[in-house]
């Protein structure tokens, strides 16, 4: 129980970063470069953590086809969540502009909105609950890489609700609430795989991995380019780097 706690406490810990990231974003006027840049190394941290932690360590816990499998998988069901979400006003959920529409826009995006922000963080949660099965501890990689992934994606989101005059309860009600759920998710992960056979364990990391690598091309790289244009790579590159060091000095 102690180990689910620690697990919880990670979870909650990065999940508090969207948090933060809203709480800048509501209270400063956080110039539009500004939110481009950290959402470009937000998802390079990220893509980082997916190349060495998730889907390196899936095929060579369970295999190479397995681990192109499950990542397969996890692309796929992320990309059909996300498609039927747009339907409903979700679509541009992580944009910081004016893309994202009101109530009076479109009925019911709210809770779309809401729904897609928890579509995103959950596969990281579990991620964070699963790296402690190892005993070995939590993945600093993996920590490192959804904290800062977190702030940008908090910061950009709640930035697009304020301009489509969504009031702070429900901004901070969201970003609240997934941070809790984040914490229940790496709980979760950690209690119901922690007698899985090794295979099963890979597959659900690689699920994680190809779900967090397509929400990264479909909702934050479009956001980090339409505003730093030739510069995204070169930001997004320097995140991976960071990310990458993180995890070879952790290894």
């Amino acid at each position: 129980m102690t180990s689910a706690l620690a697990a919880a406490g990670w979870g909650l810990f990065a999940g508090a970063a969207l948090v933060i990231g809203a709480a800048i974003a509501w209270f400063v006027d956080v110039p539009a470069k500004v939110v481009g840049s950290v959402m470009a190394f937000g998802s390079g941290v990220l893509i980082s953590a997916v190349a060495f932690e998730l889907f390196d360590e899936a095929a060579h816990t369970g295999g190479l086809w397995p681990a192109v499998v499950g990542f397969a998988f996890g692309a796929v069901v992320y990309m059909l969540a996300n498609l039927a979400l747009a339907h409903f006003g979700a679509r541009h959920r992580k944009r910081s502009q004016r893309q994202q529409p009101s109530n009076e826009d479109q009925g019911g995006s709210g809770l779309a909105i809401a729904i897609g922000a928890l579509l995103d963080g959950v596969p990281e949660s579990v991620v964070l609950g699963v790296s402690l099965l190892s005993g070995n501890g939590v993945s600093a990689a993996v920590v490192a890489a959804v904290f800062i992934s977190n702030l940008p994606e908090g910061l950009s989101s709640a930035a697009g609700m304020k301009k489509a005059s969504r009031g702070p309860a429900y901004v901070f009600g969201v970003w609240g609430g997934i941070a809790i759920i984040s914490a229940l998710s790496a709980a979760a992960g950690y209690l119901l795989l922690g007698a899985a056979p090794p295979a099963v364990i890979a597959a659900i990391t690689a699920i994680a991995g190809g779900a967090i690598l397509t929400m990264i091309a479909d909702t934050m790289i479009p956001e980090a380019f339409e505003i730093t244009h030739a510069w995204t790579g070169l930001i997004t590159s320097a995140g991976f780097l960071l990310a990458a060091a993180i995890s070879w000095l952790g290894g």
